[in-house]
Protein backbone atom coordinates (compact mmCIF):
# COMPACT_ATOMS: atom_id res chain seq x y z
CA UNK A 1 0.00 0.00 0.00
CA UNK A 2 1.23 3.49 -0.80
CA UNK A 3 1.82 5.94 2.04
CA UNK A 4 -0.85 8.34 0.81
CA UNK A 5 -3.41 5.53 0.71
CA UNK A 6 -2.43 4.44 4.22
CA UNK A 7 -2.86 7.98 5.54
CA UNK A 8 -6.27 8.30 3.91
CA UNK A 9 -7.29 4.89 5.25
CA UNK A 10 -6.20 5.87 8.78
CA UNK A 11 -8.24 9.07 8.58
CA UNK A 12 -11.23 7.22 7.10
CA UNK A 13 -11.13 4.57 9.84
CA UNK A 14 -11.02 7.31 12.47
CA UNK A 15 -13.95 9.09 10.79
CA UNK A 16 -15.98 5.86 10.80
CA UNK A 17 -15.25 5.45 14.52
CA UNK A 18 -16.55 8.97 15.14
CA UNK A 19 -19.69 8.29 13.09
CA UNK A 20 -20.32 5.03 14.94
CA UNK A 21 -19.96 6.66 18.37
CA UNK A 22 -22.21 9.57 17.41
CA UNK A 23 -24.77 7.15 15.98
CA UNK A 24 -24.82 5.18 19.25
CA UNK A 25 -24.60 8.07 21.73
CA UNK A 26 -25.52 11.24 19.83
CA UNK A 27 -23.89 14.65 19.84
CA UNK A 28 -23.34 14.72 23.57
CA UNK A 29 -20.62 14.38 26.15
CA UNK A 30 -21.39 10.64 26.21
CA UNK A 31 -20.90 10.61 22.43
CA UNK A 32 -17.56 12.36 22.76
CA UNK A 33 -16.50 9.92 25.46
CA UNK A 34 -17.51 6.98 23.25
CA UNK A 35 -15.62 8.50 20.32
CA UNK A 36 -12.52 8.71 22.50
CA UNK A 37 -12.97 5.16 23.79
CA UNK A 38 -13.58 3.66 20.35
CA UNK A 39 -10.68 5.53 18.74
CA UNK A 40 -8.42 4.19 21.50
CA UNK A 41 -9.48 0.69 20.51
CA UNK A 42 -8.73 1.41 16.87
CA UNK A 43 -5.29 2.62 17.95
CA UNK A 44 -4.79 -0.53 20.00
CA UNK A 45 -5.63 -2.67 16.96
CA UNK A 46 -3.06 -0.93 14.76
CA UNK A 47 -0.48 -0.96 17.53
CA UNK A 48 -1.11 -4.69 18.09
CA UNK A 49 -0.23 -5.41 14.46
CA UNK A 50 2.97 -3.35 14.72
CA UNK A 51 3.87 -4.87 18.09
CA UNK A 52 3.48 -8.44 16.85
CA UNK A 53 4.89 -8.08 13.34
CA UNK A 54 7.79 -5.68 13.78
CA UNK A 55 10.66 -6.25 13.01
CA UNK A 56 10.49 -9.91 11.87
CA UNK A 57 7.50 -9.50 9.52
CA UNK A 58 8.01 -5.97 8.33
CA UNK A 59 6.87 -6.91 4.81
CA UNK A 60 3.42 -7.83 6.18
CA UNK A 61 3.23 -4.49 7.97
CA UNK A 62 4.15 -2.79 4.72
CA UNK A 63 1.34 -4.61 2.91
CA UNK A 64 -1.13 -3.66 5.67
CA UNK A 65 -0.14 -0.06 6.33
CA UNK A 66 2.57 0.94 3.79
CA UNK A 67 6.24 1.37 4.54
CA UNK A 68 5.18 4.17 6.90
CA UNK A 69 3.30 1.92 9.31
CA UNK A 70 4.56 3.97 12.26
CA UNK A 71 3.00 7.02 10.60
CA UNK A 72 -0.37 5.24 10.25
CA UNK A 73 -0.39 4.54 13.97
CA UNK A 74 0.76 8.08 14.79
CA UNK A 75 -2.09 9.57 12.75
CA UNK A 76 -4.78 7.38 14.31
CA UNK A 77 -3.42 7.89 17.81
CA UNK A 78 -3.02 11.63 17.16
CA UNK A 79 -6.72 11.81 16.27
CA UNK A 80 -7.41 9.88 19.48
CA UNK A 81 -5.38 12.47 21.41
CA UNK A 82 -7.40 15.35 19.93
CA UNK A 83 -10.65 13.59 20.87
CA UNK A 84 -9.31 12.85 24.35
CA UNK A 85 -8.31 16.47 24.92
CA UNK A 86 -11.74 17.63 23.72
CA UNK A 87 -13.45 15.21 26.10
CA UNK A 88 -11.28 16.21 29.07
CA UNK A 89 -11.89 19.90 28.34
CA UNK A 90 -15.67 19.54 27.93
CA UNK A 91 -16.14 17.22 30.90
CA UNK A 92 -14.09 19.34 33.29
CA UNK A 93 -11.88 16.45 34.40
CA UNK A 94 -8.96 17.68 36.46
CA UNK A 95 -5.66 16.43 35.07
CA UNK A 96 -2.94 15.24 37.42
CA UNK A 97 0.49 16.20 36.00
CA UNK A 98 2.32 13.19 37.46
CA UNK A 99 -0.13 10.83 35.78
CA UNK A 100 0.24 12.68 32.49
CA UNK A 101 4.02 12.35 32.32
CA UNK A 102 4.00 8.70 31.24
CA UNK A 103 1.39 9.32 28.58
CA UNK A 104 3.24 12.40 27.34
CA UNK A 105 6.40 10.33 26.85
CA UNK A 106 4.40 7.68 24.98
CA UNK A 107 2.91 10.30 22.64
CA UNK A 108 6.37 11.80 22.09
CA UNK A 109 7.66 8.37 21.06
CA UNK A 110 4.61 7.70 18.88
CA UNK A 111 5.05 10.99 17.00
CA UNK A 112 8.85 10.65 16.78
CA UNK A 113 8.92 7.12 15.31
CA UNK A 114 7.84 8.02 11.76
CA UNK A 115 10.52 10.72 11.68
CA UNK A 116 13.18 8.43 13.12
CA UNK A 117 12.30 5.66 10.68
CA UNK A 118 12.54 8.10 7.79
CA UNK A 119 15.96 9.22 9.02
CA UNK A 120 17.07 5.57 9.26
CA UNK A 121 15.83 4.88 5.72
CA UNK A 122 17.82 7.92 4.49
CA UNK A 123 20.96 6.66 6.24
CA UNK A 124 20.95 9.51 8.78
CA UNK A 125 20.36 7.14 11.71
CA UNK A 126 22.05 3.77 12.05
CA UNK A 127 19.91 0.66 11.72
CA UNK A 128 21.18 -0.68 15.04
CA UNK A 129 20.33 2.53 16.89
CA UNK A 130 16.90 2.66 15.26
CA UNK A 131 16.30 -0.99 16.18
CA UNK A 132 17.13 -0.22 19.83
CA UNK A 133 14.82 2.83 19.82
CA UNK A 134 12.04 0.78 18.21
CA UNK A 135 12.19 -1.83 20.98
CA UNK A 136 11.98 0.89 23.63
CA UNK A 137 9.05 2.36 21.68
CA UNK A 138 7.22 -0.97 21.32
CA UNK A 139 7.50 -2.03 24.93
CA UNK A 140 6.92 1.40 26.42
CA UNK A 141 3.77 2.04 24.38
CA UNK A 142 2.63 -1.49 25.25
CA UNK A 143 3.19 -0.64 28.93
CA UNK A 144 1.07 2.52 28.63
CA UNK A 145 -1.77 0.52 27.05
CA UNK A 146 -1.41 -2.01 29.88
CA UNK A 147 -1.54 0.67 32.58
CA UNK A 148 -4.52 2.32 30.88
CA UNK A 149 -6.57 -0.87 30.95
CA UNK A 150 -5.31 -1.87 34.39
CA UNK A 151 -6.67 1.40 35.78
CA UNK A 152 -10.01 0.71 34.11
CA UNK A 153 -10.19 -2.86 35.42
CA UNK A 154 -9.30 -1.70 38.93
CA UNK A 155 -11.87 1.11 38.71
CA UNK A 156 -9.29 3.81 39.48
CA UNK A 157 -9.85 5.74 36.26
CA UNK A 158 -12.91 7.95 36.76
CA UNK A 159 -15.31 8.50 33.87
CA UNK A 160 -13.63 5.85 31.73
CA UNK A 161 -16.86 4.64 30.19
CA UNK A 162 -17.48 1.14 28.94
CA UNK A 163 -18.21 -1.92 31.01
CA UNK A 164 -16.03 -3.95 33.31
CA UNK A 165 -16.30 -6.89 30.90
CA UNK A 166 -15.06 -4.74 28.01
CA UNK A 167 -12.10 -3.60 30.09
CA UNK A 168 -11.28 -7.17 31.10
CA UNK A 169 -11.37 -8.34 27.48
CA UNK A 170 -9.15 -5.47 26.34
CA UNK A 171 -6.76 -6.07 29.25
CA UNK A 172 -6.64 -9.73 28.22
CA UNK A 173 -5.78 -8.69 24.66
CA UNK A 174 -2.98 -6.40 25.86
CA UNK A 175 -1.51 -9.13 28.10
CA UNK A 176 -1.78 -11.67 25.27
CA UNK A 177 0.17 -9.31 23.00
CA UNK A 178 3.09 -9.39 25.41
CA UNK A 179 2.94 -13.16 25.82
CA UNK A 180 2.97 -13.68 22.05
CA UNK A 181 5.86 -11.21 21.64
CA UNK A 182 7.86 -13.02 24.33
CA UNK A 183 7.23 -16.40 22.68
CA UNK A 184 8.37 -14.90 19.36
CA UNK A 185 11.55 -13.59 21.00
CA UNK A 186 12.21 -16.95 22.67
CA UNK A 187 11.80 -18.81 19.38
CA UNK A 188 14.07 -16.33 17.56
CA UNK A 189 16.78 -16.70 20.19
CA UNK A 190 16.68 -20.49 19.89
CA UNK A 191 17.15 -20.32 16.13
Amino acid sequence: MKTRSAILLAILASALVICWAVYLYGWSLAGLQATTRFSGRLSLGIFAAIFLLYPKNEERLTRLFSTDFFLSFAIVHGIHLVELLMYVTRSGIELIPTRLAGGFLAYALIFAMPILRSRMMQGKLSTDRFRMISYVYLFYVWFVFFMTYLARVRGTFPNAGGTYTEHMVLMGIVVTLLLVKLVQAFRSSRL
